[in-house]
């Protein structure tokens, strides 16, 4: 059979126009997910390790990495609660990071 841009094989392809665009659709928005997640994880990881070192530029890392949690949450790129959760982890490592 094909193959998916992701060089995945396809089983089954549609012969449905509407299907058709609805997994072109489908393909984009989980590329641009996956990219978003990625850097959220980066920037958390930055954050946090900013955070702990004592870093002077931490405080402007934490502050980025909530925005883009917020951002992220606000968009449905993650459920909204996760990044609540997020959030709320990496605002205690920063003052635990801070405090010592």
């Amino acid at each position: 059979m094909g193959r998916f841009p992701d060089g995945t094989d396809a089983t089954h392809v549609a012969n449905i126009k509407g299907q058709l665009k609805r997994n072109r659709q489908n393909e984009r928005r989980r590329l641009r997910n996956k990219a978003v997640r990625t850097e959220l994880k980066s920037r958390v990881k930055g954050a946090s390790v900013a955070a702990a070192e004592g870093s002077v530029d931490a405080d402007e890392r934490v502050r980025q990495a909530q925005q883009r949690l917020a951002k992220a949450g606000a968009k449905g790129r993650i459920h909204p609660r996760q990044a609540a959760r997020r959030t709320s982890r990496l605002m205690k490592r920063a003052a635990k990071g801070a405090g010592s």
